[in-house]
């Protein structure tokens, strides 16, 4: 049997809001409901499970592989919706993407905090 990822649960204030702003801003379908989950499908049978939290959300990290197309396509709407956004995870390049590995990435925050980042190559293969 081989391991996979399946899905992972990410913490919300507002699962609503958050699970729309990811799938809007990727291009992704609709979230759909699952007991008290917003689940947000990604295309490599992975899917982001959104739930509403009480207690304080604490940012995780999420990248995404996308082709250059598709960079493009995210790349503009984080743009045209003047989201801050970075080349490095630690904000130390604002307003500018990356060009790891001979691709493209760039950060982003969702409403809770959490780090977004889309990448055309997978760091190492460059």
């Amino acid at each position: 049997m081989s391991v996979q990822l399946n899905h992972t649960i990410v913490a919300a204030r507002d699962k609503r809001e958050s699970a729309a702003f990811l799938a809007d801003l990727l291009g992704l379908s609709t979230p759909t409901e699952f007991g008290p989950f917003l689940v947000v499908q990604v295309d490599n049978d992975v899917s982001l499970d959104f739930a509403d939290s009480s207690d304080p959300v604490r940012p995780q990290h999420y990248a995404f592989l996308v082709s250059e197309p598709e960079f493009d396509e995210i790349f503009g709407r984080i743009r045209a919706r003047g989201l801050p956004y970075w080349a490095d995870p630690m904000k130390r390049r604002p307003g500018e993407y990356n060009t790891n590995d001979g691709g493209r990435g760039v950060y982003w925050e969702d409403p809770n905090g959490h780090i977004l980042e889309i990448i055309t190559r997978p760091y190492g293969s460059g």
